[in-house]
């Protein structure tokens, strides 16, 4: 196990939804504040997407993500992930625009296509505070998450070009090959930053034994490379606490999972990541500070972002 690890807190997504949780971040302000907590709470990295502050959905609007990181940067000095995986239906060129205007240290790059299925939640629900809400779950059971090889090339020069590390979300196993494939064909450089992604429908379920096996199977394929691991619903805690015995990091927040602990909500992603502080130390791990997690990267430093 490592001295120290990074946790990092996915403050919202594009996931869930204004109807599953009063407590769900959806306002540049919230969205601001909702980061700052988690860092103070002891997050090194916050990981923001964008949300329409009328209606809480999904949006790549440049200027509301502006708004958030630039309020985050002004009250600490956290690592700012912005994604670019975005929210169902965004284009290529939407997603991966953050990266070329604000030159983040970190950002999300997805590692691979998939089946992306949140339809069943639809279940839960009867009633919904918002239109698109349903509307978008329930296009989700004809929907593929489109990451091409282009688009992976594509995304490596935009990071290159910036200086941006790629966080690379592996959802399955082959997506582990692609990242291999990357590397060898010269479009990124060793050590890569991977987090894998489980519990989402089309991909690997949240279990041991599958994280026992993307973490092997790196090792195999890739080589040198420094993990996290983030899990969707009730795995998360549990999973997160087996990347660090295996040596690897770990991403909590409401992006994953609405809940702190069976039948209570988390009233914010500052109390995930609180409780994940004190399993790490329970563990004899202290959580990383922003400038450790900047080393253990290799970050090119926040004096050199653009927001």
């Amino acid at each position: 196990m490592k001295e120290k690890a990074i946790i990092t807190c996915a403050i919202t997504g594009s996931i869930h939804t204004p109807t599953m949780s009063e407590y769900l971040p959806v306002t540049p302000q919230q969205i601001a504040d909702e980061a700052v907590r988690a860092y103070e709470a002891g997050a090194a990295v916050v990981h923001v997407h964008g949300r329409n502050p009328e209606n809480g959905a999904p949006t790549p609007d440049i200027n509301l993500m502006k708004d958030i990181i630039t309020s985050i940067k002004s009250r600490c000095n956290a690592v700012v992930c912005i994604t670019t995986g975005g929210g169902a239906g965004m284009t290529v060129e939407q997603r991966v625009a953050p990266v070329a205007i604000f030159k983040p240290e970190l950002a999300s790059c997805n590692a691979g296509s998939m089946n992306w299925g949140l339809f069943p939640l639809m279940a839960r629900y009867k009633e919904w505070k918002n239109e698109w809400e349903k509307k978008m779950l329930s296009m989700t059971e004809d929907f593929v998450f489109t990451n091409t090889f282009k688009s992976l090339r594509e995304y490596s020069g935009v990071f290159n070009d910036n200086q941006t590390k790629p966080e690379f979300e592996i959802y399955d196993a082959g997506m582990v090959n692609n990242v291999a494939f990357l590397i060898q064909a010269g479009y990124i450089k060793k050590p890569v930053y991977i987090q894998f992604v489980l519990g989402i429908l089309g991909g690997l379920s949240a279990s041991p034994e599958n994280l026992m096996f993307l973490v092997e199977h790196a090792k195999r394929n890739i080589g040198e490379f420094e993990f996290s691991v983030c899990a969707a619903g009730r795995a998360q805690i549990p999973i997160c606490t087996q990347s660090l015995i295996l040596g690897g990091n770990c991403r909590v927040g409401l992006e994953d999972n609405l809940y702190l602990e069976k039948g209570r909500l988390a009233k914010s992603n500052a109390e995930q990541v609180a409780k994940m502080v004190r399993v790490s130390r329970e563990l004899g791990i202290e959580p990383a500070t922003p400038d450790d997690a900047r080393k253990i990267l290799g970050l090119k430093g926040i004096e050199k972002v653009k927001y």
